[in-house]
């Protein structure tokens, strides 16, 4: 505590030591305006940043020097931040909590594959409309290498728009027209590491030793070696080991993730900076969330599995604190798919506001499965709540494959073999037990673990694809009920839904991407189809699979969208006796009060009417998908093959 309290004064010190020189290098802006708002947010969240700054670099003996410029560069930010942008952080602050709104639903996808560039998005807005979107996320967009650049997640240079696409000032451009139709663009914030052809790499290559510190570059393998003993391998086929040897360098290089990769030295606070403005630089551009990719992975220390260190969480607060100051309209977006305990701790106002939720992807598809919601009543039973202030990104599927992240223990309460069920679901969704409808692809397989991630759209994997080489009407119609089974959840359980786009008319998987040498041994390129808008066309036609998925689909957001219970978080598991049957009480900030059920089977199912009286929800309800009254009575209420009913209470 005394040291706490000791740091605080330290802080204040040294701020009133910086601010004079602060103002004198920006003495043509100080008796502005904006100058007196960036002043009031330095006052207000300084000492954090020291805090923060302090933990990670208090011992250097430059600190100050990193300090200062750091602040320097926060201020330059804000007064070149576009006036739009800046009236978006005020209105921001005076509704902090404006992501928890039932009115927000996310859309996913890569611009090259859905509109060919940055000013075919533009054009695809009036759809995004049509849809319901509030949130864009674009896929990585910036400058990478050629061929294989990990999906774009191999960035080259973080101010230059892949020229397939565009230029900046596209960017700019939809940043504004989606932000002037409610649409706040995503972007990626890939900070853990660059590609090889960054320009601090390439100085790094050419001998420069100050920028191979922005790196973990080592002349042999002696402390490659030492860390690797307690470092696992994130993509084995592709990459073995943790390290790469340049020989152009003759030396070795950190690489989690390829070869291409570097991973970026955070122990330097140079790197720091230089992140910190390319990340503020996203901001002004008219990001308004950044996803931070890879974040699990930031920090380094000799004799851990580097993953979801202390210092990691530090650092993401550290950049945190540089928005509250410079950008504080903008908001950070986790993606840590990695054990539900760790997934959480990174979710704050703090840290990262918003949290893909991983955990609610694998059980959801666990569920569909297995016919049982055990599992998935008994980990979101309390793994759901978050904080309040803070909120999921629930989704069926993403760009990424499907892991199966569920905890051991969950599994193992329930008498579930975590390592024999992973290795059911991999049979299951590659199509390889009898009876299953799914037509996955194995990803990362290891064939003597049985380990493997999956891949595979919405649509085949829930049973599409079978369903049409089949031709049986049954099984086409079961599967339909599926996709849409599965959005009702993601629309109803509180957070953000988000599409992973084409899904709302059921693409399947794509198969030519084995065609390309660059994607041939990437099995996640066959969810990753270049969308067909002549397909798309027919989302107008209900006679159509398209249109039936499509109608469906723009049913539940409608009335998600006006159902108030759906904002927020607040979100309690309840068990109605049936182990088919998924069931949820949604709770809104004024009382309203919405009853979900969803059967997991493909045969009809029983809610006994006695089981939903004990939770004290009444005996009439409206429900509201088929627009019916249902008023209890001794009778079970009575769910078609994998029906969802929302219950307003």
């Amino acid at each position: 505590m005394l040291a706490q309290v000791n740091l605080q004064k330290e802080a204040r010190r040294t701020f009133a030591r910086l601010l004079p020189r602060l103002e004198s290098e920006f003495a043509a802006a100080t008796a502005t305006e904006a100058w007196a708002t960036f002043r009031r947010r330095l006052d207000a969240h300084f000492n954090d940043l020291f805090d923060l700054l302090f933990t990670l670099y208090g011992d250097r003996y430059d600190f100050l020097y990193h300090l200062e410029r750091l602040l320097a560069e926060a201020a330059q930010s804000w007064l070149e931040r576009p006036q739009p942008l800046q009236a978006l952080d005020a209105a921001r602050e005076r509704d902090p909590q404006w992501y928890q709104s039932e009115q927000m639903l996310g859309g996913v996808y890569y611009v090259d594959l859905f509109a060919g560039d940055l000013k075919g998005m533009r054009a695809k807005i009036p759809y995004f409309q049509e849809l319901g979107l509030t949130y864009l996320h674009l896929m990585p967009l910036f400058k990478a290498p050629e061929g294989d650049s990990d999906g774009g997640y191999a960035v080259s240079d973080y101010r230059e728009v892949d020229p397939r696409l565009g230029v900046m000032d596209d960017l700019r451009a939809l940043a504004t027209e989606l932000r002037q139709h409610g649409i706040s663009l995503v972007l990626d914030f890939v900070f853990n590491h660059t590609s090889d052809e960054h320009r601090w790499a390439l100085a790094a290559q050419a001998g420069d030793e100050d920028f191979a510190d922005y790196y973990f570059v080592f002349p042999d393998r002696t402390l490659p070696d030492a860390y690797d003993r307690t470092l696992r391998e994130i993509f084995p086929d592709q990459h073995p080991g943790s390290f790469t040897y340049r020989p152009d360098m003759q030396r070795w290089v950190w690489t989690t993730f390829n070869s291409f990769q570097w991973d970026l030295n955070y122990r330097n606070p140079e790197a720091f900076r230089g992140m910190a403005a390319e990340m503020l630089y996203l901001a002004n551009a008219g990001a308004e969330v950044l996803r931070l990719d890879a974040l699990a992975f930031t920090w380094k220390e000799m004799g851990t599995n580097c993953e979801n260190l202390p210092k990691a969480h530090t650092l993401v607060r550290a950049f945190n604190a540089v928005l509250r100051i410079a950008a504080p309209g903008l908001l950070f977006k986790s993606e840590a798919i990695v054990h539900p305990d760790e997934v959480a701790r990174y979710i704050s106002t703090q840290e990262c506001q918003l949290s893909y939720n991983p955990l609610l992807m694998a059980l959801l598809w666990n569920s569909l499965a297995t016919r049982e919601v055990r599992l998935l009543r008994h980990s979101l039973g309390y793994r759901f709540a978050i904080p309040d202030d803070c909120a999921w990104v629930n989704y069926i599927r993403c760009h990424d494959d499907i892991g199966w992240t569920f905890d051991d223990g969950d599994a193992g309460a329930l008498g579930i073999n975590g390592y024999d069920h992973r290795r059911f679901l991999n049979s299951f969704y590659t199509g390889r037990f009898p009876g299953s409808f799914a037509r996955g692809l194995p990803f990362q397989e290891n064939p003597r673990t049985g380990d493997a991630r999956i891949s595979g759209t919405q649509a085949s994997l829930a049973g599409l694809e079978a369903a049409l080489r089949s031709g049986n009407p049954g099984e086409i119609d079961l599967a339909v009920r599926r996709i849409l089974l599965l959005n009702s959840i993601v629309l109803s359980v509180g957070g953000i839904p988000l599409i992973y786009l084409g899904d709302e008319i059921g693409i399947l998987n794509d198969y030519s991407y084995i065609e390309d040498p660059a994607k041939t041994g990437d099995s996640r390129w066959v969810h990753r189809p270049r969308i067909d808008w002549a397909q798309m066309a027919r989302r107008s036609d209900p006679s159509t699979l398209e249109g039936r998925i499509f109608g469906g689909m723009q049913h539940l957001i409608k009335l998600r969208k006006t159902t108030p219970a759906f904002a927020g978080n607040d979100m309690r598991v309840i068990n109605l006796g049936n182990d088919h049957v998924f069931a949820f009480v949604r709770t809104g900030r004024q009382g309203e009060r919405v009853l979900v059920l969803a059967n997991f089977s493909e045969h009809t199912q029983p809610v006994a009417a006695n089981e939903v009286r004990l939770y004290g929800l009444g005996y009439r309800f409206h429900e509201m998908v088929t627009q019916r009254e249902i008023t209890l009575g001794d009778e079970p209420i009575v769910m078609e093959p994998y029906q969802v009913m929302w219950l307003a209470v």
